[in-house]
């Protein structure tokens, strides 16, 4: 697989928008709960992906009702749909 990134600009891809709102208090819980200092950037990758892998339902898989718009209401409700967001960064 060849990714195209739509940005030269790494910080781009950091920023915080309304659907990844990563200073929410509920992902900043959940982080430290996950994440000590001493891992690096991979193992803690690793970590947040096989927690959404193994804790997180997909929505249509339970049949869903709840639409959830952002990464704290996925944490919250433990479910969510996949997607790709168009974020306006080009």
């Amino acid at each position: 697989m060849h990714l195209i990134c739509e940005s030269e600009k790494i910080e781009e891809y950091l920023l915080e928008l309304n659907q990844v709102n990563y200073t929410n208090l509920i992902i900043r819980s959940k982080a430290d709960e996950l994440f000590i200092p001493a891992q690096t950037e991979i193992e803690k990758t690793k970590l947040a992906y096989e927690y959404v892998r193994d804790e997180i339902s997909h929505s249509w898989d339970i049949q869903g009702k709840r639409v959830t718009c952002n990464a704290s209401d996925v944490l919250l409700y433990k479910e969510g749909i996949c997607s790709t967001l168009n974020t306006g960064i080009y």
